[in-house]
């Protein structure tokens, strides 16, 4: 096996390497993993089934395990044995459904594929193996023989990041696509950086800017680039786009080193019908529901999971766990939660099947999502998991044992269409749109929220943040470090999409570069100079996340100030930190002499101020801040007499209250 310059691994297929019969005295699965596996209780399959490189005495090989209970017949062919269907043939394992054999002489490496004879219809298939370690890169479609081996050094990140991801923290995620976020100029077009190449790029960047953790949109194997990862048929395999899964390895290793926590971006809700993948594996529907009305995303035209079937469960979770496992993943976010959830999501009247009881809730995906989190939080307690769900379904983020789906976190898309829509609005008109702002305070501690600006928002016509900010170029910026002020001093863990930090003008494609050249801007450089401060200041002042979830942590100062289309809120921390006064001001005048009551005396000290000279505003403010006068406003015992610039928001801190 070579490689190309860019780290992407390309093999000769003329290449044979020479191979013995297959040996059926070798296993790795014993009955007690069959057993569990039958039952939907094994969760570490990675370790049993797939391709697995080993010796058997003194034959060094590669042993073979597959699932395919309806097959008549299971072959695996490849590069060792010049891709013969009938050459290495695998046995079945009892009634388990499990084919399996050890092969003498295949090596790491190798290219191979599953030769699969149904039993119905004389169905005939090559399928790459839904466990493999490793794929050839798109379009492409056979699976490697690989290893997972690797040196960490992330040891000090591991013991540490149970603080790090701990609901009290501070946590600002920065989310982005490894093939667009950066490209590099090779023979004469713009190739993606590989996994290595990424990794002190993206270090240097979300380390400057604050940022605690990145999310990767999916990295697993997907053969359409763009789907941008979520439509995936290597469920324990990172794209070979960028290179080996070492490669990946090195990249999560390097950020930890870095203090970067990484969340991974994982679909269990969907996956493609490519006819190397999981869809109609074995002349049957395996994976899916064989039923049209419960088996195919009527969006995507993709394959919905049977999660119903005992080994699909198992499957699943034990792809989740994999990346936690053998990845160092510190979240898994999970995608389309709401399309597992309702059997009539996106269907009309009669194209749906209801559940045993009449209703529309899918039964078996909840059991399946609790089982997962708890699955997950019991071998991983210190990592999260997130939860993309559009609706109100209740107690997302609560645990089982109360009726909850057991996630850490859950979306706020409700809170991101809200706000997303206020601010388009012109200014003029805001005072009549002030319940999008206010609104979200009604269910906010309903879940544990993360709030998102993420990908969604920025494609497919929707323009990009910068953009979608009404008036001139000054005030799109202007608008912009307001609505991002907004987000961090609301409630709740903060994730912000690439490009978004420094004000991208045109709409995110996977097929391009972020625009870099836009940070010699002074608008641009200071809109990610602000992003630096905000990601800074919510670290620092605890007030800022310590009671994310906690109502004790928000108090409405004033929501009604509808005409001036201003709200002021406090952020408080624990008793020893002092309490954090957030005032925004929605309409493009300044307001002097706004009087805003306050809960103690002392020097309020403005930390932040996103009309500043430095994030490219017009510098007006509070002379680092202002005296509280034993005033009495809003019912409270103190007040500061504040300047607010025209679109803007002013964060000031309070001396401590003590206990």
């Amino acid at each position: 096996m070579t490689h190309l310059p860019n780290g992407n691994p390309t093999h000769h297929p003329a290449a044979t390497v020479p191979s013995g019969p297959v040996r059926h005295d070798v296993a790795l699965l014993t009955e007690d993993d069959l057993y569990l596996f039958n039952e939907g209780s094994h969760f570490r399959l990675y370790e049993k089934l797939g391709a697995h490189p080993m010796a058997a005495g003194d034959l060094k090989g590669t042993y073979f395990a597959l699932w395919a209970p309806n097959a008549r017949q299971v072959s695996v062919i490849g590069d060792f044995n010049g891709w013969n269907t009938t050459a290495h043939p695998l046995r079945p394992r009892g009634a388990s459904g499990v084919w399996e054999g050890f092969i003498p002489g295949v090596e790491k490496g190798t290219r191979y594929k599953y030769r699969i004879a149904s039993r119905y219809q004389g169905y005939r298939v090559d399928k790459a193996d839904p466990f493999a370690l490793y794929n050839e890169p798109p379009s492409r479609t056979a699976s490697i023989v690989w290893d997972l081996e690797y040196s960490w050094g992330d040891q000090r990140w591991m013991g540490e990041r149970r603080q790090r991801n701990a609901l009290d923290a501070p946590m600002a995620i920065y989310e982005l696509h490894v093939g667009s976020w950066m490209r590099v100029l090779e023979e004469g077009h713009h190739r993606p950086l590989t996994y290595r190449e990424l990794a002190p790029r993206l270090a240097r960047h979300v380390g400057q800017l604050g940022f605690t953790h990145v999310e990767f949109l999916p990295v697993m194997e997907h053969p359409f680039y763009g789907s941008w990862g979520y439509q995936v048929t290597g469920y324990f395999a990172p794209t070979s786009r960028y290179g080996t899964p070492q490669d990946f390895m090195y990249l999560v290793d390097y950020l930890h080193q870095h203090g970067i926590g990484v969340i991974l971006d994982w679909v269990p809700s969907h996956f493609p019908a490519d006819e190397h993948g999981l869809a109609f594996f074995d002349g049957t529907h395996l994976y899916e529901h064989a039923d049209p009305r419960k088996g195919v995303h009527p969006d995507w035209t993709s394959a919905l999971f049977n999660y119903g079937r005992h080994e699909v469960r198992a499957f699943l979770t034990s792809s989740a766990l994999f990346w936690l496992d053998k990845y160092h993943a510190d979240g898994l976010r999970m995608d389309a939660i709401a399309s597992m959830l309702y059997l009539d999501y996106s269907r009309k009247q009669g194209e749906w099947v209801p559940n045993q009881y009449g209703g529309n809730e899918n039964i078996e995906a909840i059991a399946f999502l609790r089982r997962l989190n708890e699955a997950v939080y019991t071998s991983y307690p210190d990592v999260q998991t997130m939860a993309e769900e559009s609706t109100a379904w209740p107690r997302v983020s609560r645990p089982p044992y109360v009726g909850g789906l057991g996630f850490g976190l859950k979306w706020d898309m409700g809170w991101m269409h809200d706000t997303l829509e206020y601010m388009a609005k012109d200014p003029i008109h805001r005072k009549y749109h002030h319940d999008k702002l206010t609104f979200r305070m009604l269910y906010a501690f309903s879940e544990n929220f993360l709030l998102p600006l993420s990908h969604d928002e920025v494609v497919h016509g929707k323009r990009s943040l910068l953009e979608k900010m009404p008036g001139d170029t000054w005030q799109k910026f202007a608008n912009l470090r307001l609505l991002l002020a907004y987000m961090y001093g609301q409630p709740g863990k903060k994730l912000l999409f690439m490009g978004s930090e420094f004000g991208q003008g045109q709409e995110w494609s996977h097929e391009s570069s972020l625009d870099w050249d836009l940070l010699d801007s002074p608008f641009h450089g200071g809109l990610q100079h602000w992003v630096a401060d905000l990601n800074r200041v919510h670290r620092e002042e605890p007030a800022l996340h310590q009671r994310d979830f906690d109502p004790g942590g928000f108090a409405w100062v004033d929501c009604n100030d509808v005409e001036q289309s201003i709200v002021t809120f406090l952020r408080l921390g624990h008793p020893t930190s002092g309490p954090v006064l957030v005032a925004c001001n929605f309409a493009p005048v300044p307001r002097f002499h706004y009087r805003v009551g306050v809960p103690s005396s002392g020097s309020w000290r403005e930390v932040l101020n996103s009309d500043a000279r430095e994030y490219g505003g017009g510098g007006l403010g509070n002379l680092g801040g202002v005296q509280a006068e034993p005033v009495p406003f809003h019912g409270r015992p103190y007040s500061l007499n504040l300047a607010l610039p025209p679109l803007a928001a002013v964060f000031l801190k309070a001396p401590a209250l003590g206990p």
